[in-house]
């Protein structure tokens, strides 16, 4: 019964191993309640919403089925075209997400996929534009930051000569391993692998293999 509530409120199906004890799925189904009234008292939504999580500006925060983020996560939703997460998509705890680096330029978007899993502690930017496709999945502690700060005059200080952005974007069925950085102006292709602390910083086609610092192609899927 459990296993249908939460593939009907997902919007996919869900398996669970039979060795799972009765005790954890009911512990677990108390949980989920909880998560999902936080959604609507918190978001406003129909979503899954973790304990201790906050969510600024919701009205620009746009969700479909099944949305679920962990606990003690920092969601910002304000920026110039919101905050958009796909079905059955999942944000890590302790995660933040913010598409609005600072009150005097607002950030363009951060538009989340469907079937996307983030892993815990993730940092996410989004000032200028961040597109995640469909199924990506990543580990923990991945960083995206779509800005640079200006540098060029050495009688300024660095923090007072502005930010320039190209924006970043991920394609479908990737997988990011842990503490993967994405630096502004990189462009992930669909089905890519990149290793775990890779440090991405360029333009990759699909179903390669990259990694290390900064990335670089080390291999490319085929089909066995």
């Amino acid at each position: 019964m459990l296993v249908k509530l939460l593939s009907r409120v997902k919007g996919r199906d869900i398996a669970i191993s039979g060795a799972v004890p009765t005790s954890y799925l009911l512990g677990l189904a108390w949980s989920k309640a909880l998560d999902l009234v936080r959604g609507l008292l918190r978001a406003r939504r129909i979503m899954f919403l973790g304990r201790g999580t906050k969510v600024n500006a919701s009205r620009q925060l746009y969700t479909q089925r099944g949305v679920e983020i962990g606990p003690y996560c920092q969601i910002d939703c304000l920026s110039k075209e919101g905050l958009s997460i796909g079905r059955s998509s999942k944000i890590g705890a302790y995660s933040i997400v913010k598409v609005s680096g600072t009150l005097s330029d607002l950030g363009k978007h951060i538009r989340i996929g469907n079937n996307v899993g983030i892993g815990d502690y993730a940092h996410i930017g989004g000032a200028g534009g961040v597109s995640i496709g469909d199924d990506t999945i990543t580990g923990a502690y991945l960083s995206i930051h779509p800005e640079n700060h200006n540098f060029a005059d050495i009688e300024t200080p660095i923090r007072l000569q502005g930010v320039n952005h190209k924006g970043i974007r991920i394609g479908a069925n990737c997988w990011l391993g842990a503490k993967v950085t994405v630096l502004d102006g990189s462009v992930i292709g669909a089905g890519c692998i990149v290793a775990a602390g890779a440090v991405v910083n360029g333009v990759f086609e699909d179903n390669l293999i990259i990694g290390g610092v900064p990335a670089k192609v080390i291999g490319k899927r085929a089909a066995e």
